[in-house]
């Protein structure tokens, strides 16, 4: 898609997307970026599925997601069990949900963050889980959770004007050597109930810089909406 590949290039930092239709794993539109990066808060989502299935609905889910509370997710992540116990059984989510390949730590990789904010999620996997997501069992309610997020979050899929509904969830914290990392994975609901997934990612001076990069790239997948592959459960 060379519209995109040009919003890419007009978006001031290196911006990496990844675009699969819900139900499915192919057909995989990459373009851009595509270097691993950690997930940051983006993994709050199959974290948040994770924890229901434990233990239920909670008040830390709602604030994990809606407003990427860090303490919140910290909750989830203890309401599961050890750290080996919450690692294995957000992978297994991952593994239900597509994702074939990504492993989540179970040791705190880098001082002063959350150990699960760490895993290294690429965007093919990330558009690959996000696309089984609502195929899932008992994902209703993150997903709804995911269609109500703050101001913090309202960027990027959730600023397109296009869909009929979206639902997103953002993720954002130092890169590995400087600047800043920032992520979303989000899902678009389309007119006639059709569904896309979107995984995108950046690295640059700032959340401030790293967002607007992913607004221009996002823009653009406004205006080729009906050229985005599509799919349903």
């Amino acid at each position: 898609m060379s519209a995109l590949e040009g919003a890419i290039g007009r978006a001031g930092q290196p911006v990496g997307v990844a675009i699969v239709p819900v139900g499915k794993s192919e057909p995989l539109i990459t373009a851009g970026d595509q270097t691993p990066m950690v997930a940051w808060s983006t993994i709050k989502v199959p974290l948040a599925v994770a924890s229901e299935r434990a233990g239920g609905q909670s008040a830390p889910q709602t604030r994990a997601i809606v407003e990427s509370d860090n303490s919140a997710a910290e909750s989830l992540w203890a309401s599961i069990g050890s750290d080996t116990d919450a690692a294995a059984a957000v992978t297994a989510i991952l593994r239900e949900a597509g994702d074939t390949t990504t492993t989540v730590p179970s040791a705190q990789l880098r001082a002063g963050f959350t150990t699960f904010g760490q895993t290294t999620w690429p965007l093919a996997a990330a558009a690959a889980f996000t696309a089984h997501l609502p195929c899932m069992a008992g994902t209703e309610h993150v997903l709804a959770l995911m269609g109500q997020v703050a101001g913090n979050q309202q960027w990027g899929v959730e600023a397109m004007a296009a869909p009929s509904s979206t639902a997103v969830k953002g993720g954002w914290g130092p890169g590995p050597f400087s600047g800043e990392v920032v992520r979303q994975i989000g899902l678009v609901t389309h007119s006639d109930g059709t569904m896309t997934a979107i995984a995108m990612a950046t690295q640059g001076a700032s959340l401030d810089s790293g967002v607007a990069a992913i607004n221009v790239v996002a823009q653009q997948l406004d205006t080729m909406i009906r050229k985005l592959p599509r799919g349903r459960c």
